[in-house]
């Protein structure tokens, strides 16, 4: 059965149009003549260490189909979730990203009032900047929701970061709106057949998420100290 979803009108002229581009390997976006790093940038060196040590483990080549492979899947999900939320016929047919989608289907169909769909935006309090998921009422609380895949279901502790990009996502939609989000939701589907889906509050994660634009900042000079002081 499909839902016929309802979206919300909001000014989405308060958000400019934001350029995507490389700055030494990381991914920025343009901003009124600024430059922000994307908050998926920012919390990848987090995980830098643990992703050099996966590639040791299992060779160069194979962790760059893997992760391809990975991309790929989850491009494709979020494909299909946005046409099915904005009442699109699909046009992905792939069994994979369609079998993941059944499973996100109950948990998608909780969610109303939209009012954004992968929508860009920036944060200049916090200098940063991102494109979310989705930002609606899910169970009929303004929440920024997240849709992600993976091979199998992982330990809460290692999905971290997935709860400190959303909450960069509601702190983002504030600064641009005025409009407080306190909820954050993850739905997580993966290829072991295994659904979860993780509701929590902004404010556990605020603070985490300042230290971890702290260190990126830091670790962005450190990485360019030379092309700064010329």
């Amino acid at each position: 059965m499909t839902k016929t979803f309802k979206f919300v009108d909001i000014d989405k002229t308060k958000i400019p149009t934001l350029k995507r581009k490389n700055v030494d390997g990381f991914r920025f976006y343009e901003i009124n003549g600024k430059a922000y790093p994307s908050i998926t940038t920012i919390l990848s060196i987090k995980k830098t260490k643990e992703l050099q040590e996966w590639r040791k483990s299992i060779g160069e080549d194979v962790a760059n189909y893997e992760m391809r492979r990975a991309a790929g899947r989850g491009n494709a999900v979020h494909k299909i979730v946005e046409h099915y939320i904005k009442g699109e016929t699909p046009t992905i047919r792939n069994v994979l990203p369609l079998g993941l989608f059944r499973l996100l289907k109950p948990y998608v169909d909780q969610i109303d009032n939209v009012h954004m769909l992968e929508q860009s935006m920036y944060s200049d309090r916090f200098k940063i900047a991102g494109q979310s998921d989705c930002i609606a009422e899910y169970n009929g609380k303004l929440s920024v929701i997240d849709f992600k895949t993976a091979n199998k279901e992982k330990p809460e502790e290692w999905i971290e970061n997935y709860f400190l990009q959303c909450t960069a996502y509601a702190e983002m939609y504030e600064d641009v709106f005025g409009t407080s989000i306190d909820q954050i939701v993850v739905l997580i589907a993966a290829e072991d057949g295994s659904m979860r889906s993780y509701i929590k509050e902004k404010k556990d994660y605020v603070e985490k998420l300042k230290k971890s634009i702290e260190d990126f900042y830091k670790y962005y000079e450190e990485q360019n100290k030379d092309k700064i002081s010329k």
